[in-house]
């Protein structure tokens, strides 16, 4: 048997993947909020409707979206088998031995964080990214289809405390991974941690300014 495939099976393996995936992700968060910035634009959208109706157009973006489905599904999964692992080599005494003192509160609901924000992500593709690439017909202007969105208090709230969720889930995952690569050093920990710090906070805060804005601008009588 190949000595990679049987690495990849190891624990260490997993969690190898698990970063590369989640970097790769966090690397997909900062060109999705590059474009998804356009929605702050006062030309009634078409901005940002011109980068929509584009992208589709691109063989490498249908390549792109192919890895993002494949990073989300090893990143899921091996991140799901670490967590059984976890909680299988646990001691029967460890709600009792304060684990608060071994491992953060983010780090403990890594797990639960991230199921969470599953879901998040299938709404989200179901109300934005299923009907840009499948709806029968004409296709509806995507600014219209996200200020629509946003203008539901419901869904607004709902997607700012995803982003709140996501921030608590990067805050522990961006510097983990760097630590699974062994660079979480005294010459690069100070740096990866501000860089991390500035990431969790900024990049969530940007994506829960959309909503915010959308909704409102949708409120006339705030106007």
């Amino acid at each position: 048997m190949s000595a990679l495939p049987e690495f990849y099976r190891s624990s260490i393996g997993k969690k190898i993947l698990a970063a590369l995936t989640g970097l790769f992700l966090c690397a997909y968060l900062v060109v999705h909020l590059a474009g998804n910035l356009l929605l702050f634009k006062d030309d009634g959208g078409a901005a940002f409707d011109a980068y929509a109706e584009t992208l589709p157009n691109f063989l490498i973006i249908r390549v792109i979206e192919i890895g993002l489905f494949a990073a989300f599904a090893v990143h899921i999964g091996t991140g799901t088998y670490l967590w059984v692992i976890n909680r299988r080599a646990r001691p029967r005494g460890y709600l009792v031995n304060k684990p608060e003192e071994n491992s953060s509160f983010a780090s403990r609901t890594m797990f639960l964080t991230g199921s969470i924000f599953f879901i998040f992500l299938v709404v989200h593709m179901k109300s934005f990214w299923y009907p840009s690439r499948f709806s029968a017909g004409q296709r509806a202007s995507m600014y219209s289809l996200v200020t629509d969105a946003f203008a539901d208090p419901l869904y607004s709230s709902f997607y700012v405390a995803a982003m709140a969720l996501l921030a608590f889930h990067l805050r522990h995952g961006f510097q983990s991974a760097f630590q699974t690569f062994g660079l979480r050093n005294k010459k690069y920990s100070p740096l990866i941690g501000s860089v991390g710090t500035i990431f969790w906070l900024l990049i969530p805060a940007a994506f829960a300014a959309m909503p915010l804005y959308c909704f409102y601008r949708s409120c006339q009588w705030l106007h």
